[in-house]
């Protein structure tokens, strides 16, 4: 059973700082592009961080470069968002992503519940 847990998530004064987890189940979690998206109420899904299978590669939005940084553990089969400097506009359901692609076909696309972060004073 593919599973992708989000933890780590809560409330925070801006500034602030919060650790994001992603424990993943049930598939190749070493073969996985990772990624972390969120989405503020009634604003679209919005991609935040990637990181490729063996953690060489990071890509991030323009919004949270310098502020975020996404790392992973293939042992523990779990990716971390670290946030720093959060400002209220980060505030969002955080939901972690996994792919993974075969001579470019999508092989598989899994989704975790989310973690809310509010950021506010």
């Amino acid at each position: 059973q593919v599973q992708l847990v989000e933890s780590g998530g809560g409330l925070v004064q801006p500034g602030g700082s919060l650790r994001l987890s992603c424990a993943a189940s049930g598939f190749s979690f070493s073969s996985s592009v990772m990624t972390w998206y969120r989405q503020a109420p009634g604003k679209e899904r919005e991609l935040v961080a990637t990181i490729s299978n063996v953690g060489g590669s990071t890509n991030y939005a323009d919004s949270v470069k310098g502020r975020f940084t996404i790392s992973r553990d293939n042992l523990k089969s779990t990716v971390y968002l670290q946030v720093n400097n959060l400002k209220p506009e980060d505030t969002a359901v955080y939901y972690c992503n996994a792919q993974r692609r075969r001579f470019g076909l999508l092989q598989y696309d899994y989704w975790g519940q989310g973690t809310q972060v509010t950021v506010s004073s």
